[in-house]
């Protein structure tokens, strides 16, 4: 046998026709449909000491795109070789995946035999050598207890004096203006939940505002492979986004995104690797995930990002909140 290959790839058809033409070229091949079920697939063989030797991912997949499972799947498993297939690749996406060491490139449509030779270009590994992981810290690095809290502006003509109020107070991570159901959202952290308690209650006694909620923070109820995954990623890619979240291009918006409870692992993994969103948090017993979220968009027009989070299964209800900008930079 050759080695053992797996495929990343949400077609059938080509999940199909890769299996049968590899297996033919004496390769064993195991398929997956979505990011998520590779991730199961890769720790689960880890575990079974079964590893494998080549990885072939597409790039565009409905959960978590080629490019974001590659800069992870670099990082856990560095001496695994990758083949990015895709039939809507162009240079500059090309020249980003080539970047990654010990990994190779080609257009759709090819011939087994093409996806052959550009196997035996890379460097045989294999996923047993990685070094050994340790064990996930908290989604974004969080160790205090945050919380959402959402402000109505009952006297206008206070609404700057507010604002620097809120900016002031200890425990204030950021504040933002809003255009919505409400007026301010304000995220807030402390070293105990009696804390926030407590900071909401000073919150309250400022004149001239109404505080319609207080959302604690939660840790998202997901599988543990799924979430080592995302804090690799975290720390790889998006922390310096969530760092900077004001210095990022294009409009920027809170979004509070109703769910089914039991669609909380594919929805929020599904949101958190989309490009545009800058971080995303669940809230309400699982039931909301509220995020902030970048991009152009023409006047009037819903922005194509919230359309995407609309479109996933098990979402109920996408609110918008375009944040207006109170302080120069």
């Amino acid at each position: 046998m050759k080695g053992r290959v797996l495929v990343i790839d949400d077609e059938p058809e080509i999940r199909r026709n890769l299996t049968i033409g590899l297996t033919q070229e004496d390769y064993s091949v195991v398929a997956c449909p979505d990011g998520i079920s590779a991730i199961h697939e890769l720790q689960r063989s880890r575990a079974a000491g079964e590893g494998y030797d080549y990885l072939i991912t597409d790039i565009f997949m409905p959960d978590i795109d080629g490019l974001k499972i590659l800069k992870v799947i670099k990082n856990q498993f560095p001496e695994l070789p990758v083949l990015v297939i895709t039939g809507f690749g162009d240079e500059a996406l090309k020249f980003t995946a080539l970047s990654e060491a010990n990994t190779g490139y080609l257009d759709k449509p090819f011939e087994i035999s093409d996806l052959v030779e550009a196997l035996e270009k890379l460097t045989p590994g294999r996923t047993t050598l990685e070094p050994a992981t340790q064990e996930a810290e908290p989604l974004g690095g969080r160790e205090s207890v945050s919380a959402y809290m959402t402000i109505r502006i009952t006297d206008p003509a206070k609404s700057m004096e507010v604002f620097n109020q809120l900016n002031a107070l200890e425990g204030v991570e950021h504040v933002d203006a809003v255009r919505g159901d409400v007026d301010l959202i304000v995220l807030a952290q402390a070293s105990s939940e009696e804390d926030i308690r407590s900071f909401f209650e000073r919150v309250k006694s400022i004149e001239g505002i109404e505080v319609p909620s207080l959302s604690p923070v939660e840790r998202p109820k997901i599988d543990r492979d799924v979430n080592e995954f995302i804090d690799v990623y975290q720390k790889a890619v998006k922390a310096s986004a969530q760092q900077t979240p004001r210095k990022q291009l294009g409009t920027t918006s809170y979004i509070i995104v109703d769910i089914e409870p039991d669609a909380i692992q594919q929805i929020f993994t599904t949101v958190f690797f989309i490009d545009e969103v800058i971080f995303c948090d669940v809230i309400e017993g699982g039931r909301q995930l509220v995020g902030m979220v970048t991009g152009q968009s023409a006047v009037g027009r819903t922005p194509h990002i919230i359309e995407k989070i609309r479109e996933i299964d098990g979402v109920l209800r996408v609110r918008e909140a375009k944040i207006i900008k109170m302080l120069e930079d």
